[in-house]
């Protein structure tokens, strides 16, 4: 008995946690899994991508949740529905917007004059001109006082007063000072900034300028980004040291140790040391995945593996997420075995062998999440 009741829990962790992907058959919503095979029928008339293990659903112009397995777990009551995120979701009911939990409870925040979505465990809240910060128990973690705090990524965001950028974690703690022009995402404890007229890093708490930069990207996959000096792009290491000199039109970033880069009017790729190792024949190339794939582009995309093959066709158009996606890591071409594209005003799933996931194409596909 013991044996058999851990197997029946086993199967429900694995349902609970597999990946699914909404998608649009004839007029109907239903989910597919990674075998290409439907693990929800399409029967909704509208639903939404998984989040949190829970999806969207509408039942007669009503919204509510199911599960992985297609059960009902919070009834349709609500007016609309947004995604569920540190365990908390935003839902319209009789035109107002109410926090609700996983078992379909409001949540009532402190006084806020809108309400936002939770991400990496917090919220905004707004009182008169400032933003702040609450956890998900909808307690008070930042009380308001930033004119404007972007998006959490990993654990870090973007804030402004005055006019001057810095950076704080979760908690509302400040790791990167609030006095720089601008200032990009936070990677390893680095970060790009703009001091006065220079650019360069912010390393452990202190700025270091780097020389002629009138541009950098945010750092990415890899210890390396790409930055602007007299309208060429190079790459610069997390101490601000140029790895590969600024000698290319425009650039992207490195994964798998390999680059796309424009020479001319075409993109190719480079390698770690800045030598050419995949010619520049394409119109358009985007970074490699981590499953070792990158989309090329000439009249349509289609997937080169880090040789430089052409394993894939040209003959697809991708995007990045989808019509429903608010994720913030949705990318171009491969994400944890398949890639979302388009063939012929369908959309579907490819494998890393070329193959359609299930052998079907849908009317919409989003991209695969849990």
């Amino acid at each position: 008995m013991k044996k058999l009741a851990l197997f029946f829990i086993l199967f429900y962790q694995f349902i609970s946690a597999q990946e699914l992907a909404l998608v649009r058959k004839g007029d109907k919503f239903g989910y597919i899994s990674k075998t290409g095979e439907f693990s929800i029928q399409p029967k909704y008339k509208t639903a939404k991508n998984f989040s949190e293990g829970l999806a969207a659903f509408e039942d007669n112009g009503k919204c509510g949740f199911i599960n992985a397995k297609g059960e009902i777990v919070i009834p349709a009551t609500f007016d609309d529905a947004k995604y569920f995120n540190s365990g908390i979701c935003m839902v319209s009911k009789d035109k107002k917007w109410v926090f609700i939990n996983k078992k379909g409870e409001v949540q009532t925040p402190p006084i806020t004059e809108k309400l936002y979505d939770f991400e990496d465990g917090v919220a905004f809240i707004r009182q008169g001109n400032k933003i702040g910060l609450i956890n998900n128990k909808m307690a008070i973690v930042l009380e308001p006082k930033y004119d404007m705090i972007k998006s959490f990524e990993n654990g870090f965001a973007r804030v402004k007063n005055n006019d001057r950028w810095g950076i704080i974690d979760n908690t509302g703690k400040i790791v990167v000072e609030i006095i720089y022009d601008e200032i990009g995402n936070y990677f390893k404890n680095v970060t790009w900034a703009k001091n006065g007229t220079a650019f360069g890093l912010v390393i452990s708490g202190k700025f270091k300028a780097i020389d002629g930069v009138d541009k950098i990207w945010d750092f990415l996959v890899q210890d390396i980004t790409y930055a602007r000096k007299n309208d060429k792009i190079g790459f610069i290491d997390l101490k601000g040291n140029w790895v590969i000199e600024p000698k290319f039109d425009k650039a992207k970033a490195f994964n798998k140790n390999l680059a796309p880069v424009l020479i001319g009017k075409k993109w190719g790729y480079i390698d770690m040391k800045g030598v050419l190792v995949i010619d520049p024949v394409y119109n358009d190339a985007e970074m490699f995945s981590a499953d070792g794939l990158a989309p090329v582009k000439d009249k349509n995309w289609g997937f080169i593996n880090t040789t430089g093959k052409l394993v894939i066709p040209t003959q697809y158009g991708i995007t990045a997420g989808g019509i429903f996606s608010i994720f913030k890591d949705d990318q171009k071409g491969f994400i944890k075995g398949v890639a979302r594209v388009k063939n012929e005003n369908k959309w579907g799933f490819l494998k890393p062998d070329g193959s359609v996931l299930g052998n079907q194409w849908f009317e919409n596909a989003e991209p695969f999440q849990k």
